[in-house]
């Protein structure tokens, strides 16, 4: 039998590293870990700290020197490539008043979550779709997009991008329009109208997909919601009244690689503990309160970003005793749902 020194030494072992094999069990205690273990850290980036540094960069570089501005949520343990949790990336973008964006279109699938500002609209295939904040916009993979600020003072908003899955996938293309800015051709928040209905959804529409015809989810539905949800709903013991929006095709998720969620913790929320596969961030609207992951605990206030990497245990907790807090988030659940790999389970309540 061939001892540890000796296989360490065996000129075996180079002679089928250089035919492109390894010998597997060197490896099989990485290659099927007990449980899975995130690249992402827990992190909290501070909204009311970044906001000076981007206004400062629109104000001193140009179009040119900076098509977008936008301050990239990196997280600390993926830096390269670039990504705020596993697969999904996240940022920071403004666009001042008279201020256009290129039309392009990428594989990639994408939404903004509109967090201040009036009278920007971005074109989504010809589709003018009007921003205000708390407005949900979908920029499906391959669909042209391009942005046009006709307001007063800074409009500003978190873009969200599955990039790190499709490049992983190498599966990405990228493509510039031919024009700067898209023509109209269809009326302005036209999906939105179609399909504010609930479940009465145009009949004519034949071109179903796994993506959402919505374009824009707006605010004022969202609140409506939630107030005839009013204090009738139980919710969550996770995450307290929880809201999914949905494509109505399929009653499923926006996107088939991102799901969007937006919830309400009551004054007192304290959540149980729990912990899932998928990886998410989450954006607070309003309020502030507290997240437990793993052994840390993170406070949170309006509008930071909070990432929270897969299969870590966490709690939501809102100390408030007469406000609400509401938090938006988005996750890769729908790819792990997929595959077969989701899972969810409640754990031991943390400190």
């Amino acid at each position: 039998m061939t001892t540890s020194t000796e296989a360490e030494t065996d000129p075996a072992y180079a002679a089928i590293e250089d035919l492109g094999a390894a010998p597997l069990w060197r490896y099989y205690g990485n290659l099927f870990p007990a449980e899975p273990r995130s690249a992402a850290v827990p992190y909290v980036w501070r909204y009311h700290a970044l906001r000076p540094h981007l206004l400062h960069f629109a104000e001193t570089l140009s179009l040119e020197e900076a098509e977008r501005r936008v301050l990239m949520l990196i997280n600390p343990g993926m830096s390269d490539p670039p990504a705020t949790v596993n697969s999904l990336y996240a940022g920071i973008q403004v666009i001042l008043p008279g201020e256009t964006a290129q039309a392009h279109r990428h594989a990639a699938n994408a939404f903004r979550f509109v967090i201040e500002g009036d009278g920007a609209y971005t074109t989504v295939d010809g589709e003018r779709l009007h921003m205000r904040p708390g407005d949900l916009l979908l920029t499906p993979g391959w669909h042209w997009h391009d942005h046009y600020h006709e307001g007063d003072g800074p409009m500003i908003w978190l873009d969200a991008l599955d990039y790190p899955l499709v490049n992983a996938l190498e599966a990405g293309f990228f493509e510039l329009f031919e024009c700067r800015s898209q023509r109209p051709v269809v009326p302005d928040n036209i999906s939105s109208r179609q399909f504010v209905h609930g479940h009465l959804v145009p009949a004519w529409d034949i071109a179903r997909s796994e993506v959402s015809p919505i374009g824009n989810y707006p605010w004022a539905q969202t609140e409506r919601a939630f107030d005839a949800i009013a204090e009738d709903a139980e919710g969550s013991q996770v995450d307290g009244i929880v809201l999914e929006y949905t494509n109505p095709w399929t009653g499923g998720p926006v996107m088939p690689t991102m799901s969007c969620r937006v919830q309400r913790l009551p004054p007192g929320f304290r959540g149980a503990a729990f912990r899932r596969t998928a990886s998410s961030v989450l954006h607070v609207v309003r309020g502030s309160g507290t997240i437990l992951i793993d052994d840390e605990r993170y406070d949170w206030h309006d509008r930071d970003v909070i990432a929270v990497p897969g299969w870590a245990i966490c709690e939501l907790r809102n100390p408030s005793a007469t406000e609400d807090a509401i938090l938006f988030s988005f996750s890769n659940e729908p790819v792990l749902r997929a595959l077969g790999l989701y899972r969810e389970e409640l754990t031991e309540r943390q400190g």
